[in-house]
């Protein structure tokens, strides 16, 4: 494994055009214009793709670019709860849910178990609909609505599904989505926790991909596998999170984590293991 900076495109990078329609015909027409997105597929099919040594020692090991790049989507059951919603005003909100991810462009819908409700998410949109498709409420450039919040600001439901969409959808698409040539990696010295030795991937995002922040830190274990996922929340006032990935199972050929623990840590990069802020926990997962 290399440890020199490695751009696998420049983080300023145009994203790639569309047709006038918007990235999702049917969702444009029902739901608002959407802004053009960050096109995840084209790029890594299309073209030939440079990773560093670390970023292609991951992916092969959570199943392989060539067998991620034939699913466009997956679904999901997921419990998301911890202390953080409480925090937010909205406990046990996400803790029986079903998600359609689009694996290739930043959307996500969550539906809201007994309660007739779904949230729609992109970059640039969020919508809660009944689940016949009535429009409940929704918010055009969400992340603006966090704007001067801190750790301890409660949040109204579109602020949840605003954080809880772009954050699944982050974590659910690593580490395949640093192939992309408008993120830059570089590998950074060996760090040591739980009896291992891990293989960090700092990466920087590009602005057209709604994130906690710009820069993040994946840690990989010595079978290249995620074990955690460093960074600080911008919607938060830049509160610090550790994101443990745990219980690996192979659906479809890939090496998904089932269980997420999400702590605080400290000034030397130490977990603070209580409390604990987000537990996922998935349930079932398929992909299409």
């Amino acid at each position: 494994m290399c440890s020199e900076m490695k751009g696998n495109g420049d983080a300023g990078s145009d994203p790639v055009e569309h047709d006038k329609k918007g990235p999702f015909d049917q969702d444009s027409r029902a739901h608002g214009s959407y802004s053009a997105l960050l096109d995840l597929h084209s790029e890594t099919v299309d073209r030939e793709v440079v990773m560093n040594g670390l970023l292609k020692f991951a992916t092969e090991a959570h199943g392989g670019l060539d067998r991620w790049n034939q699913f466009s989507s997956l679904t999901a059951s997921v419990s998301v709860t911890g202390a953080l919603w409480q925090i937010k005003g909205k406990p046990d909100i996400l803790k029986d849910v079903s998600i359609e991810l689009t694996l290739h462009l930043e959307r996500l819908v969550t539906h809201i178990a007994g309660q007739n409700k779904r949230f729609f998410f992109t970059r640039s949109r969020v919508a809660i609909e009944d689940e016949q498709g009535k429009t409940l409420d929704s918010r055009n450039d969400p992340r603006t609505a966090f704007d001067g919040q801190l750790f301890e600001t409660p949040w109204d439901e579109l602020q949840i599904a605003y954080f809880n969409s772009y954050a699944l959808w982050t974590y659910l698409t690593i580490p395949f989505l640093y192939a992309h040539p408008a993120f830059i990696t570089e590998e950074l010295p060996p760090w040591h926790e739980d009896g291992e030795e891990w293989h960090p991937l700092r990466t920087i995002f590009p602005s057209t991909i709604a994130s906690h922040c710009q820069e993040q830190i994946s840690y990989f274990g010595p079978d290249g596998l995620l074990r955690r996922h460093e960074y600080v929340v911008d919607v938060m006032g830049g509160a610090r999170g550790l994101n443990y990935a745990y219980n690996y199972r192979n659906f479809e050929e890939m090496q998904i984590p089932t269980t997420r623990r999400v702590v605080g840590f400290d000034e030397n990069k130490r977990k603070i293991p209580e409390p604990v802020l987000v537990a996922i926990d998935i349930r079932e997962l398929a992909f299409q």
